[in-house]
C-alpha cells in the first residue's frame, strides 16, 4: 500500500479484490492530527501524541476535504450503498467510510468485528406516548460488545496494528473505563493479538461489563477510585510511548464514533433529523457526532446541521452547569463557564464523570449545532427507561437519561410535535440487568412508577387460568 519512500500510491480499480474499494486511479486521501485551538503544526496519525505540544490543547483528526470532494455527493451516496453489501470488512458501518475515517490504515490491518450498521428503530408507540410524530432510536448497543464504543475501537486498534506493521514499538494499549470502553478495547485487542490494559473503578461497573475484558484476556486493574481517578492514572501510565492510550482523549476514537451521523442519515434516506439527543459523560460522543455532521456538510451530503442535545445525569452534570451559567449570562457557552464537579453515584454509571476530557470539543459541538444541554434526575431516567421498555425498546440507563431529557423538552415546547428526532442509545439494556432488577423490585430510594413484578400462582390449571383472566380484566379496566 506504500512505496519504499513511504509515499502513498494510487490503486487501480482492477487490483486485487481487497483493494477495489479504494478510489480508482487517484491518490489516497490523507489525514493528520491538528490542534483544536489552531496551532499550525500537523502530526501524522502514526505519531504517539494526544495533546498539542505547543499549547497542550486537545488534538483532532483533520481530513483533506478537497481530496474527498473529488467525489460528488451523489457518488458518495452510491459508494456507501454499494459497500454496505460488499466484501468484509468494507461493509462495516465504519470502514465503508474508510476515506473519511482513517485512510492511513491498509485493508490487511483493519480489525473489524462487524461494528456499525446498528438498527435505527422507529419508536412509534413510545413517541406517540410523549407527543412526538416522528421519533427514532439509533440502537448502537446492537453491536459486538453491546455499545457504541466498538465504533471508535475498531479505528484505534486498526491504527495501532498499522503502526506495528510499520515498525512502531507499541507494547500494549491501555484505557480507563466505566465499563463499555474496556469491553470494546479488550475485544478488539484480542482480535488483533495486541495486549490490553484496563483500569476500572472498583465496584462501580456492572457485572456484565466487568466480565467482558476478563473474558478477552485483558490485564484488568480494579482501582480504589472513581473514573476520574482511573483517568489520571492511565494518563500517567501512557507517558510511556510503548503503552498507547485508548480513551477518547485519543482523537482516533472520535473518527469511528462520528460515523453514527452518516449511518443514521443513510437509514433515513438522507433526510436530516431536526434534533439528535446524545447521553453525555466524557463527552467524546457528542463531539464525534457533531464532527460527523459538520464534515458531511462540507462534502455537500447535507446542507444544514441538526441541533444536538447533550443529556447528562443530574448527579454528574458539569457541562449542564456550564451551559446554564452561560445561558443565565445571556451568552454562548465557552470553556470559561466550565468547572469540574465531583461526580456522585448515578444509575447511569458510564456517564458518572465529573471532569470530562473532551469538554472543549463538546463545547465546540454545541456552538456549531446551536445545541442544548439537559439533565435528568435518577427517578426521571429510571422511569423514562421503563416507559420505553414497555414499548419494546429495553434501554440502558444512559439512554434513559436521553429519553428523560427528551420528554422534558417536548413537554416545555422546545422540541415541536412534528419534529424529526433521533435519540442515540449508547448500550444494550442486557448489560445493565442490575439496573432493571432494582427498578422492578422497588429497591431504589424513589418510587418505581412502572414496576412490574412476577405474580405468584399455584399449579392448578383452572386456578391459574382464572387468575390470568382476572389480571387481564384489571389491566383492561
Amino acid at each position: 500500500m506504500r512505496t519504499s519512500a513511504g509515499r502513498l500510491r494510487s490503486i487501480n480499480v482492477e487490483a486485487a479484490p481487497s483493494e477495489r474499494w479504494y478510489t480508482a486511479r487517484v491518490m489516497r486521501p490523507s489525514a493528520w492530527f491538528k490542534c483544536i485551538r489552531g496551532c499550525p503544526q500537523r502530526h501524522p496519525l502514526s505519531t504517539v501524541i494526544y495533546r498539542c505540544p505547543s499549547c497542550d490543547a486537545l488534538l483532532e483528526v483533520e481530513h483533506d476535504l478537497e481530496a474527498l470532494r473529488a467525489r460528488s455527493a451523489a457518488d458518495w451516496r452510491g459508494v456507501l450503498r454499494e459497500r454496505a453489501v460488499g466484501p468484509w470488512p468494507h461493509r462495516s458501518g465504519v470502514w465503508s467510510k474508510w476515506e473519511m475515517v482513517q485512510p492511513e490504515v491498509a485493508p490487511e490491518n483493519i480489525v473489524s468485528l462487524g461494528e456499525g450498521n446498528s438498527t435505527l428503530l422507529p419508536a412509534t408507540r413510545y413517541g406517540a406516548s410523549i407527543g412526538l410524530d416522528e421519533l427514532y432510536v439509533k440502537h448502537c448497543g446492537t453491536s459486538h460488545t453491546g455499545s457504541f464504543k466498538d465504533l471508535g475501537m475498531t479505528v484505534l486498534v486498526s491504527s495501532v496494528k498499522q503502526m506495528i506493521a510499520d515498525g512502531g514499538a507499541v507494547r500494549a494499549v491501555a484505557c480507563a473505563s466505566t465499563g463499555d470502553t474496556s469491553a470494546a478495547l479488550a475485544a478488539y485487542g484480542a482480535a488483533a493479538g495486541i495486549p490490553v490494559i484496563v483500569l476500572l473503578p472498583a465496584g462501580k461497573i456492572s457485572a456484565a461489563q466487568l466480565l467482558q475484558p476478563i473474558a478477552h484476556g485483558a490485564l484488568v486493574c480494579s482501582l480504589d477510585t472513581d473514573f476520574d481517578g482511573c483517568m489520571r492514572v492511565v494518563q500517567r501510565l501512557t507517558h510511556d510511548p510503548s503503552l498507547y492510550l485508548a480513551n477518547s482523549l485519543n482523537s482516533l476514537r472520535v473518527e469511528g464514533q462520528k460515523t453514527i451521523a452518516a449511518e443514521l442519515l443513510e437509514q433515513l434516506d438522507w433526510q436530516l433529523p431536526d434534533w439528535v439527543l446524545v447521553p453525555g459523560g466524557n463527552l467524546g460522543n457528542v463531539s464525534a457526532i457533531a464532527k460527523g455532521f459538520v464534515e458531511l456538510r462540507a462534502l455537500g451530503l447535507v446542507d444544514r446541521l441538526p441541533r444536538l442535545v447533550c443529556c447528562q445525569a443530574a448527579q454528574a452534570n458539569p457541562l449542564y452547569r456550564a451551559f446554564e451559567r452561560a445561558r443565565a449570562a445571556g451568552r454562548t457557552i465557552s470553556e470559561e463557564d466550565y468547572a469540574a464537579v465531583e461526580a456522585r453515584t448515578t444509575q447511569a454509571s458510564a456517564i458518572q464523570i465529573g471532569a470530562p476530557v473532551s469538554l472543549p470539543k463538546a463545547i465546540k459541538a454545541l456552538v456549531d449545532t446551536d445545541g442544548l444541554v439537559a439533565q435528568a434526575s435518577e427517578a426521571e431516567l429510571a422511569d423514562a427507561a421503563a416507559r420505553a421498555d414497555r414499548c419494546g425498546l429495553f434501554t440502558c440507563p444512559h439512554t434513559g437519561v436521553a429519553l428523560a431529557c427528551l420528554e422534558r423538552l417536548v413537554d416545555d415546547g422546545t422540541i415541536a410535535k412534528d419534529a424529526r428526532v433521533v435519540v442515540i442509545s449508547t448500550a444494550h439494556g442486557l448489560k445493565f440487568s442490575e439496573f432493571k432488577t432494582r427498578y422492578h423490585q422497588r429497591q431504589n430510594d424513589f418510587p418505581s412508577a412502572h414496576a412490574n413484578e412476577p405474580v405468584a400462582m399455584g399449579s392448578d390449571p383452572e386456578e391459574v387460568v382464572g387468575a390470568i383472566h382476572r389480571l387481564l380484566d384489571e389491566t383492561a379496566s
